[in-house]
């Protein structure tokens, strides 16, 4: 287990400011130990849910052509059939995997290609679940085509809490399955468009983990 770069500055930044506090705490207050050690507690514990937040673990990926894997440890808000207008503007299977503020926000490649579109949306900070923050909200579009030409489409989405999107793509890029792509601040949804043709392994309420849970089969 790591701290992502995302929020290593953060985590610094965080510590120096909350030992300033402790620090005035013992200054201001030298005789008031129920203050001080109020203010300590709600400062360790603060700082270990920000800590938490940051984990990247580190773990072996299993690649398979014929699978998608989730994008993002979280649960499985959406399964349905839906036109993407963006760029496929088709009909796709649609999963929406919704990230809360306890779960790890690293964001991995679902299939291994070369990205072969990808563009940012400023826009809204509709609570993830909501229907219209797929279309509406602060977002990225990053599409990678397979080996075998077949183009997956996925979205991160900024949520309510979540106003800082980091994508780390280019047109033309190559990426391995599993392989990190991105991160997403304080709480959000990755939506992942999939051929007609694929078969759905998961069920709405399912728990993920990005980069490990298998979410579809491809014929």
């Amino acid at each position: 287990m790591t701290v992502h770069k995302e929020g290593r500055l953060l985590l610094f930044i965080l510590l120096i400011v909350l030992f300033a506090l402790n620090w005035a705490m013992l200054y201001y207050f030298p005789e008031s130990g129920l203050v001080q050690n109020s203010v300590m507690l709600a400062s360790i514990i603060f700082y270990l849910l920000i800590l938490q937040f940051f984990r990247n673990p580190v773990f072996s990926i299993t690649s398979n052509d014929k699978h998608v894997l989730a994008p993002a440890d979280g649960k499985v808000v959406v399964i349905e059939e839906t036109v993407e207008g963006e760029y496929l503007k088709s009909k796709r299977k649609q999963i929406s995997i919704f990230m809360s503020p306890i779960n790890v926000h690293v964001n991995r490649m679902p299939v291994g290609g070369v990205v072969s579109f990808f563009k940012y949306h400023p826009g809204k900070y509709l609570v993830a679940w909501h229907p219209k923050s797929s279309t509406e909200n602060e977002r990225t579009t990053v599409v990678v085509k397979m080996e075998n030409g077949v183009e997956i489409l996925f979205r991160q989405i900024a949520g309510a809490l979540a106003r800082r999107i980091k994508c780390y793509v280019k047109v033309g890029q190559p990426f391995h399955q599993g392989q990190e792509f991105g991160f997403i601040k304080f709480g959000s949804r990755v939506d992942i468009f999939l051929p007609l043709d694929a078969k759905v392994a998961v069920s709405i309420g399912d728990v993920t983990k990005g980069g490990r849970t298998i979410i579809a089969e491809l014929p």
